[in-house]
């Protein structure tokens, strides 16, 4: 560590001749250390959790849910075509596929973002404000796997300038920047981000190519009774589960949970299923499409966001533990969203007795369907935009949690309610 911190001292760029290159090194420098200057005056309680490292904890309390994500894109792609229907088979080849679609989003947020970021730093003399390492990471999770890359590109342009430096940077913004980036795309290209065909990724990109992806499914489809070619990267295990798996697949569709809730009620979510015959055997093995244990799993179209509830629970315990997150937020949004959609079940049973609609879904299956969860940990507790005082944080959490809910149920043109709810109560 001494050599590194050496050879760091020794390539630091001057200042004043050249800023730009100074703000590139003080980033990396300080992401690698904690800074050496301290507080000059008054009496203050030090130690090395600087606002940086408070950030790289929310980034690895989101990882559960991002790698679960990751394998879901994969799993409702190879769905798609018919292949690895069970939630296990053929993991390895759903990570790959997943891992490889969701990168260049990475990458084209980060040098999007932090380009505008480094910039902005040079011209004012600062340090690079270390506030976009989260929604850096955010805003990947809350897009659809199969955006464009320019559009997000634009997005995330938008949401740093206008949303971030336009008010003056890291802490006086009062919009969360990752929602702005959504909320833009959703206003700018609805098409984008709304239906079923969005949520699901179809296409290949030149990584899928380059590490052989794309020809498995192609030498898979046809070749079906001896299964595809060996992937000689870090899943060749993977092949095992080729012989095994199916490709005739009747009854599937993309439609979100959700959107089958909003067009024909809780038992329309029941009732979902598909059928996938194997091809050697020529069994059908018939998948009930949205069981509890895949709402709970995440096994269903959409964000990686939206995904493993069970990943986004453990990562809303670690934010609420280190007391990064308020848990008077997160408790209060749920009580909030909670004593809604129970004011829905009973005005449901009132005026639609014999009929199954979207007000009627029961309160406990409200949470674990959309990104009520994630929302609820990762984006409303950002400490900037949210209360700052305890008592404001419960009525911050329980206004977002009801004004959702209400969006949600009896907003006909969209089936979620998270996103505007919490950039209403930002204002």
């Amino acid at each position: 560590m001494k050599l590194i911190r050496n050879f760091l001292d020794r390539i630091e760029p001057d200042k004043k001749s050249s800023p730009f290159l100074h703000t590139l090194w003080d980033g990396f420098d300080t992401f690698l250390y904690a800074p050496a200057s301290v507080t000059k005056n008054g009496v203050h309680i030090r130690d090395g959790m600087d606002l940086k490292r408070t950030m790289i904890h929310v980034v690895l309390a989101m990882q559960l849910a991002f790698i679960a994500g990751v394998v879901n894109i994969g799993h409702q792609h190879y769905t798609a075509f018919g292949m690895y229907g069970g939630a296990f088979q053929g993991i390895g080849w759903k990570f790959a596929y997943g891992l490889l679609q969701m990168l260049p989003l990475i990458i084209v947020v980060h040098v999007v973002g932090l380009g505008i970021e480094f910039f902005f730093a040079a011209k004012k003399g600062h340090s690079i404000e270390e506030g976009f390492l989260v929604s850096a990471f955010l805003i990947p999770m809350i897009m659809p796997p199969d955006v464009p890359l320019w559009m997000v590109a634009i997005a995330t342009a938008f949401a740093v300038i206008v949303a971030k430096e336009a008010f003056g940077g890291t802490g006086m913004n009062i919009l969360n920047i990752a929602l702005t980036a959504r909320v833009f795309v959703f206003f700018a290209y609805p098409s984008e981000i709304s239906g079923e065909i969005c949520w699901i990724s179809y296409d290949y990109n030149v990584l899928h190519s380059l590490f052989g992806i794309k020809a498995h499914t192609v030498d898979y489809l046809a070749n079906i009774p001896n299964g595809g070619v060996a992937f000689d990267s870090m899943f060749d295990e993977a092949g095992q589960f080729i012989a095994n798996s199916s490709v005739l697949i009747d009854g599937w569709s993309g439609a979100t949970p959700l959107g089958l809730a909003a067009n024909g009620g809780w038992s329309a979510v029941q009732e979902a299923s598909y059928t996938i015959i194997d091809p050697v055997t020529n069994k059908a093995e018939v998948f009930q499409q949205y069981s509890t244990t895949n709402l709970l799993l995440g096994v269903m179209p959409g964000s990686i966001g939206e995904m493993n509830k069970l990943g986004v629970i453990a990562g809303a315990l670690i934010l609420a533990v280190s007391g990064i997150g308020s848990w008077r937020i997160m408790l209060s949004m749920v009580l909030g969203a909670v004593a809604v959609a129970i004011l829905m079940n009973i005005l449901g049973e009132t005026l639609y007795p014999n009929q199954d609609h979207f007000i009627k879904v029961p309160w406990y299956y409200q949470l674990f369907m959309g990104s009520f969860l994630f929302a609820m940990a990762f984006m409303a507790t950002d400490p900037v935009t949210a209360s700052g005082t305890d008592l404001g944080k419960l009525f911050y959490g329980f206004g977002i949690g009801a004004v959702g809910m209400v969006v949600r149920v009896l907003n006909p043109a969209y089936p979620e309610g998270w996103m505007l709810a919490i950039l209403f109560m930002n204002v």
